[in-house]
């Protein structure tokens, strides 16, 4: 099958994403083998390419935001008791043909203090498609049953995509947020992630201010009923209840901060920033302002998002490329030269 491999991570410009004809995969014990019809291009695979996100294994086949088709069962996958709740839960057996979605964690070992609470995406076992296991930059991607998404209806392969990490991880950043009711909402950066989490904020009745410095993805947020869109670094027209941190760039912590109102939170989305200048306590932290990260998502953020996006219909703003240019599309997404979310479409 065609792939695409993490060779020699560094800058787009040194190449280090190769192509490869690699042997189809077979679903192990629990896994179901998906032909994959789309797979968005997340940041986090441009953070693993150019070395920000040390390697976990040599030549990992990168894409965690995979829609496909069932086309192999693994041993144990079929019966009513087959699947776990990312996958619809027991007694919803999987089949050949079933559309299904590929998400960012891949695995947790389910014992652990973290598992027991709910907090599986702190598993210090947890593993993650496209860093530990072989992800969706390729025709054809396993993964574990009870870890793969039924996906809502009513949207295409390539706009679903996005949903998988950009959607689900963007929304437990929004989550992370504590917004209120009705209340005011920064977004610092507005690419794939922070164009679904504004949408879901502007539904439950936020008032959203985007600052970000692309231009395009200013007048993007706009028409997605943002109040208002200015430069990164510029402050809002008024105090935010909370913030959320999409660009990955540690300056813009203390600027977020400073923005927020008396009790406000700003969450950090991403898995990399850049370091964070040093803070004032009296402007950035003082009057209980908050300064949270995030981290990955549980199956339970994903089961919600999802639900929500069945329920209203999201704005899902993609630019497709084909499988074979998936180096051209990290290279544009590096540059800032992708609207919305760039997709690949084997």
């Amino acid at each position: 099958m065609r792939a695409w491999q993490v060779d020699t991570p560094g800058p787009m410009a040194s190449r280090p994403l190769r192509r490869a004809d690699l042997p189809v995969p077979e679903p192990g014990p629990g896994q179901v083998r998906l032909r994959v019809d789309a797979c968005g291009v997340c940041r986090t695979d441009l953070h693993l390419a150019e070395g920000d996100l040390a390697p976990r294994r040599a030549r990992a086949v990168p894409g965690h935001e995979v829609v496909g088709r069932v086309d192999a069962l693994g041993p144990g996958v079929g019966g009513p008791d087959a699947l776990g709740p990312g996958a619809g839960g027991p007694g919803s057996a999987v089949r050949r043909g079933d559309r299904l979605g590929v998400a960012w964690l891949a695995s947790t070992d389910g014992t652990c203090a973290y598992c027991a609470r709910g907090a599986e995406n702190l598993c210090p076992a947890s593993t993650y498609t496209g860093w530990d296991v072989d992800g969706g930059y390729a025709e054809y991607v396993c993964v574990r049953a009870d870890y793969a998404y039924r996906l809502p209806d009513g949207y295409s392969d390539a706009e679903l995509a996005p949903l998988l990490c950009a959607g689900i991880v963007g929304y437990r950043a929004l989550r992370r947020a504590k917004l209120p009711p009705g209340g005011r909402l920064g977004i610092y950066g507005f690419g794939a992630s922070a164009h679904l989490a504004a949408q879901v904020a502007i539904g439950q009745g936020a008032r959203v201010h985007v600052m970000t410095r692309s231009p395009a993805a200013r007048e993007l947020a706009l028409g997605l009923g943002a109040a208002s869109a200015a430069g990164a670094c510029d402050p809002p027209p008024e105090s935010l209840d909370a913030a959320v941190l999409f660009a990955p760039v540690g300056e813009l912590v203390p600027v977020a901060l400073a923005a927020l109102d008396r009790g406000g939170t700003l969450s950090v989305a991403g898995i990399h920033l850049t370091d964070i200048p040093r803070l004032r306590y009296a402007e950035h932290l003082f009057q209980e302002r908050d300064l949270r990260s995030t981290t990955a998502n549980t199956r339970a953020d994903g089961e919600e998002f999802l639900a929500i996006a069945a329920r209203r219909r999201l704005s899902v703003t993609t630019t497709p490329y084909p499988l074979d240019a998936a180096d051209q599309a990290l290279t544009d997404l590096a540059a800032d030269r992708v609207s919305g979310a760039a997709v690949l479409i084997p």
